[in-house]
């Protein structure tokens, strides 16, 4: 163990330049060595403290952890004032929007304290990172189950976050894996739960261009929105209250107006929420076979019945927005995902790994003990998940996906229950959850929505890993899966507010066992726990064994490479140059965009590419301000070859200097393969250009205000 240990400190400290310096997502306590050193080359002007310091104020404090890690922001001013995307504050402005004040349609700008609204989430700041691998893995063997040894992991995680976690309830941690379990850090977070709504422009702006443009360069959407943090009057965490004040950060990023330009160093400061670059040509070759078509299958038949409703009247519109983004982001990422596997050969590329590996750890004894049945395993475990990976996805994507059947599931809680005080606390926390719940729902899109996932599911899924009662259904209604779902919403209280309320006030069990939502969610989760799941869980065992060591020993083989471990939600730096690219044959893309392109766009009454008149108007006039680039045009995003993937969105894109450049925000087309094997050539990091932010700050919204409590940079 103590070779591997050796192995990876190495790679942190940047032995081997044969990695691209933009590939790669950096765990910021580990930036030092040679790729500190590379970091300069390209021209960070900032010492290794400067990024990361427990002891000292550093970038790491100016960086914020939304939620439990869906996006990332930035603070921007000594006031808490927090900056990130406008499809990360998305679901908040539309939960705080109604028909009278429709702020995804007319955005939001609050100018002055007291107007500004509680978000609905929580931020977190990170308070340090500690290595904690010879705690976790003390006494593991590989002569172990699999089983055994996830059990004493599991252990050690429990242990470990109790001596982390503080008697302060916002100060929580968790233990995280890195390189497929050969290492392991425990990250301690402070948590803020007071976080309000400051501005946000319209969604003609902020989400500009809709699915059309999404993915894709040349891009001119205005993706921000802004919050600010709030804190007791000791700076320290508090619920909300009207007596909180502006959270002071211990750093927040000044804001630069100098502009970027070709070559310019590019930091990227986030929490990336998953890449899969180990994944083996078993992986690839599921995913573009099996996996992601289904996906992309489910979610699309789902998104046809949200847009044919949300065309028929603004409440709709407004109640499934969020639903509707949060549905079509992934269902066209996995579209260009698979394309972008299949276009670039990541399979051929992947198997001539693979060859390599297992002819050097067949070529010595001991290599052979350790290392010889790895590929075999990662064989096996796909021949089970191609059996049964389908019922998984199914269970997500399709049936889980019906929010009636999801809702069910809460129910469960109440249906276990011991005791009747278990019983009636059940209910109390169902009932106060229940209003929030049917703000955003519509009984006629969810039974359509029905109708269309169960006859996917009977179509699509094997037989045999199918209900058995769900199959008698659909014999008995000879397969009228619109009559099945009419009956099913008919007769249960669960899509119904006031049943579910007048049940809530005398929950009884035996009568909810009989519901029939909850009665088909029970019926689909029983079979999967019992049919699907352990299936499932095997293949994972041998999977993740043959994960561990195929890093492991992809480590020993090739010690002068810099590996970096996949995303896993935690606080990582990417670094790079701003730049231009080559997509295709005699196709060249420039490194910036321009208002010229967003006018070349707009389309009027467009559901995409329609803009404010105010907005024309300004951008007719070429009313720029101080915020036009020295070309006399106003920037509107730009590319770099960061290293980012979802949960990198809101991140800010910083110069060498530290200061705020532009918030990233996509990846490109054309690489969308990045998550599982890095294109150095043609992956893209999207970002807006802090200067277009400011000019809708200040010139389109007219809310100076929000930019004079910035450090701007001139």
């Amino acid at each position: 163990m103590k070779r591997i240990y050796l192995l990876l400190a190495l790679v942190f400290v940047g032995f081997g330049m044969k990695a691209k310096a933009d590939e790669g997502m950096w765990l910021p306590h580990l930036i030092q060595g040679q790729t500190y050193d590379e970091m300069v080359r390209l021209g960070i002007k900032l010492t290794p403290e400067q990024i990361y310091d427990v002891n000292n104020s550093s970038l790491k404090d100016a960086i914020v952890r939304l939620g439990g890690g869906f996006c990332t922001g930035e603070m921007i001013s000594a006031e808490g004032l927090m900056l990130t995307n406008h499809h990360c504050g998305f679901s908040a402005i539309q939960s705080l929007s109604s028909v009278d004040h429709d702020y995804l349609q007319d955005g939001f700008w609050a100018m002055k304290r007291s107007d500004e609204l509680a978000a609905g989430f929580s931020v977190s700041f990170l308070v340090k990172i500690v290595d904690v691998t010879d705690k976790v893995t003390e006494g593991l063997t590989e002569s172990m189950s699999a089983q055994s040894r996830s059990e004493k992991i599991r252990g050690r995680y429990k242990d470990i976050t109790k001596e982390y976690d503080d008697k302060d309830a916002y100060i929580s941690s968790t233990v995280k894996s890195f390189y497929e379990g050969n290492k392991y850090y425990v990250f301690v977070y402070q948590t803020y739960p007071d976080v309000r709504l400051v501005g946000a422009p319209p969604q003609s702006l902020g989400k500009y261009g809709g699915d059309t443009d999404n993915w894709m360069w040349p891009r001119h959407t205005c993706d921000f929105s802004m919050f600010r943090i709030y804190a007791g009057k000791d700076n320290k965490p508090a619920e909300y209250s009207t007596d909180n004040v502006p959270y002071k950060p211990k750093h927040h990023l000044p804001v630069s107006m100098k502009g970027v330009e070709k070559d310019d160093y590019a930091m990227i400061f986030g929490y990336p929420g998953s890449t899969d670059r180990y994944l083996t040509s078993y992986g690839v070759k599921f995913a573009t076979d099996v996996d992601q078509p289904s996906r992309v299958k489910v979610r699309r038949a789902k998104l046809d019945i949200y847009e044919k409703y949300m065309t028929q009247d603004q409440a709709t519109r407004i109640a499934y927005a969020a639903k509707h983004a949060q549905v079509s982001n992934y269902w066209k990422y996995f579209i260009g995902q698979t394309k972008g596997l299949k276009r670039l050969n990541v399979y051929g590329k992947k198997k001539s790994e693979e060859t390599a590996f297992n002819t050097w750890a067949t070529a010595d004894a001991d290599r052979k003990k350790l290392y010889g049945d790895v590929i075999n395993l990662y064989e096996k475990g796909f021949q089970t998940k191609h059996k049964y990976q389908l019922s998984q996805t199914y269970i997500n994507e399709a049936i889980f996906g019906i929010e009636s059947i999801a809702y069910a599931a809460g129910f469960r809680g109440l249906a276990y229950s011991e005791s009747d005080e278990d019983i009636a606390a059940a209910a109390a926390a169902l009932a106060m959850e229940a209003p929030g719940h049917f703000k955003d729902f519509r009984r006629a899109i969810d039974e359509e929505v029905c109708a269309e996932m169960l006859m996917h599911f009977y179509q699509d899924i094997p037989v045999d890993q199918q209900p058995a009662d769900f199959v008698k259904m659909v014999t008995k209604s000879k397969g009228d899966f619109k009559k099945i779902a009419a009956k099913l919403f008919k007769k249960s209280i669960m899509a119904d507010q006031e049943k579910v309320m007048a049940f809530l006030a005398k929950p009884n069990v035996k009568k909810l066992e009989k519901d029939p939502i909850y009665n088909m969610m029970n019926t689909f989760l029983v079979n999967y726990l019992v049919n699907v799941r352990p299936a499932m869980a095997e293949a994972n065992e041998s999977l993740n064994k043959a994960k561990r060591l195929y890093v492991k020993g992809l480590m020993e083989m090739n010690p002068d490479h810099r590996y970096a471990s996949d995303a896993n939600s935690t606080m990582r730096v990417t670094y790079g140059k701003v730049l231009d690219y080559f997509p295709a044959d005699a196709v060249h893309y420039s490194h910036f965009t321009t208002m010229d392109g967003v006018m070349e766009k707009y389309v009027p009454g467009d559901l995409e590419f329609d803009l404010p008149k105010r907005f024309i108007d300004l951008a007719e006039k070429r009313e720029y301000g101080k915020y036009a680039d020295k070309d006399g045009e106003l920037h509107i995003c730009f590319l770099s070859n960061n290293d980012i993937t979802g949960g990198n969105s809101g991140s800010p894109v910083i110069n060498g200097e530290g200061h705020l450049i532009g918030t990233a925000f996509d990846g490109n087309w054309e690489a969308m393969s990045g998550d599982i094997a890095f294109e150095d050539q043609l992956q893209r990091t999207i970002s807006v250009d802090i200067r277009y932010t400011l000019w809708v700050i200040d010139v389109f919204a007219k809310a100076g205000h929000l930019v004079d409590e910035m450090t701007i940079i001139k």
